[in-house]
């Protein structure tokens, strides 16, 4: 995810459903409790892409942009929060055509209101899609000062010991903001890590935390076994005009990713990758084509 300003404005924006124009076969399968999804093969740590990233591709077809993200070659996709608005057989629908295609939903992007009203609702929702983690994609107005993010600590805290007893678990997406210090002396981030559990993931966005001027392996190397996702979104300073901040594809940025992904590896216990670009100078599917193919030269040449 992105700053508050662009991000959090489009997911409020968008919150009516997603159109499901899936084939008739998906629609004509059993209603019956799809499998969660595997977890990943010990070795192997599979890359998806946040479908925030092909966000207008998605909102005009999503089956056929999920067809598109698989041709591509992404193993899963994240999805955000939009999906709270689907039923279940749309659900339904959709964990059928990930299936059919070799994907997997490891996670999704919430609003608060998963957490919360919404709490039922969300875990029917994550398990039919074989998804395992929960993730609050931004705060609620509540968190002001350390007092306020303590109190929605608590409650994260509490919806993990909640989501457990479902096969589920939660987690929290960074911004650039919760690198802030609170009341002068604390990081939010730090309050954060501090105040949930172990179970509780830190989903790390890797180009907020650099545009905030904080080290990104650092923190990792603080939490360990938390960082179980990452967002390779890359960031370089400059102007959005200048196709520069998170205008760059992967790999183009500031990012130093060997050194990233080594300590995410040996220390954050990483279980899956997701690639996230904001817009670039290429169109939506081009431009998640060319972050792929950057991020497998980065591997290549790990070896």
């Amino acid at each position: 995810m992105n700053s508050p300003l662009s991000r959090r404005r489009f997911l409020t924006l968008t919150g009516a459903a997603l159109p499901l124009t899936l084939a008739a076969p998906a629609l004509l399968r059993s209603a019956a409790a799809p499998t969660p999804a595997a977890p990943p093969v010990q070795g192997k740590i599979p890359l998806g892409l946040e479908l925030y990233s092909v966000r207008g591709a998605l909102m005009r077809d999503l089956a056929d942009t999920l067809r598109q993200v698989a041709k591509i070659g992404y193993e899963a996709v994240e999805f955000y929060a939009p999906y709270f608005n689907w039923n279940f057989p749309q659900a339904k629908d959709v964990r059928s055509l990930l299936d059919d295609l070799g994907m997997r939903c490891y996670s999704t992007h919430n609003n608060f209101t998963s957490f919360t009203t919404g709490f039922d609702k969300a875990v029917e929702l994550n398990q039919i899609l074989g998804s395992r983690y929960v993730v609050l994609a931004s705060p609620p107005n509540t968190a002001r000062g350390l007092e306020g993010w303590k109190q929605l600590c608590g409650q994260l805290a509490e919806a993990t010991t909640r989501l457990q007893t479902h096969g589920l678990t939660a987690g929290y997406h960074n911004h650039q903001t919760e690198w802030a210090l609170l009341d002068g002396n604390q990081r939010t981030m730090d309050v954060l890590a501090a105040n949930t559990p172990k179970e509780f993931m830190l989903q790390f966005d890797v180009g907020t935390c650099l545009e905030a001027g904080a080290d990104p392996i650092a923190w990792i190397k603080a939490n360990p076994g938390r960082i179980r996702s990452v967002h390779l979104k890359d960031w370089a300073p400059g102007e959005t005009k200048d196709e520069k901040g998170y205008r760059v594809l992967f790999g183009e940025g500031a990012a130093r990713w060997r050194e990233i992904c080594t300590a995410a590896e040996e220390s954050g216990g990483v279980e899956f990758y997701l690639m996230e670009q904001e817009g670039s100078r290429y169109s939506e599917f081009e431009s998640a084509e060319r972050c792929l193919a950057n991020w497998k030269q980065l591997r290549a040449s790990r070896t």
